[in-house]
């Protein structure tokens, strides 16, 4: 679980850890008041992406740019990222897609249940469980 339906303001991101529960995999969840791709909600426009740049790793969490519904500019090269269309380049020297997380709607719940794209820095997006005893 990433949210609530309920709890999402338009254009005010809400930051959740997924797929890993640490800081380096940080992820926004965001109701961008215009469908977008891979979206859900009512309207289609609630969508997750992961915050780091694929460029270079750039941490681009707090540069959601509600005017235009795009991430970026990154700190480190300047990509911009178009959230309305499953994240892809809208300027600067990243070439891949930021990753989108994956979402589901239940009732007001919004789980997160994989992601399209690979998160910079890992070489899988796959949650560890502990072994069960």
């Amino acid at each position: 679980r990433v949210g609530t339906l309920s709890g999402l303001k338009t254009d005010e991101p809400q930051f959740i850890k997924y797929p890993h529960d640490d800081d380096y995999s940080a992820a926004m969840l965001v109701k961008l008041g215009t469908p977008a791709g891979g979206g859900v909600g009512p309207a289609g426009d609630i969508v997750a992406f992961s915050t780091l740049c694929t460029h270079a790793g750039g941490n681009m969490a707090r540069t959601y740019k509600p005017e235009h519904k795009v991430l970026g500019a990154c700190p480190l090269h300047l990509t911009t990222f178009d959230l309305t269309r499953h994240g892809i380049v809208g300027a600067g020297q990243a070439t891949e897609s930021l990753p989108q997380i994956v979402l589901e709607v239940e009732g007001d719940e919004i789980y997160a249940t994989g992601v399209i794209g690979l998160m910079f820095g890992t070489h899988n997006n796959l949650i560890q469980y502990p072994a069960k005893k």
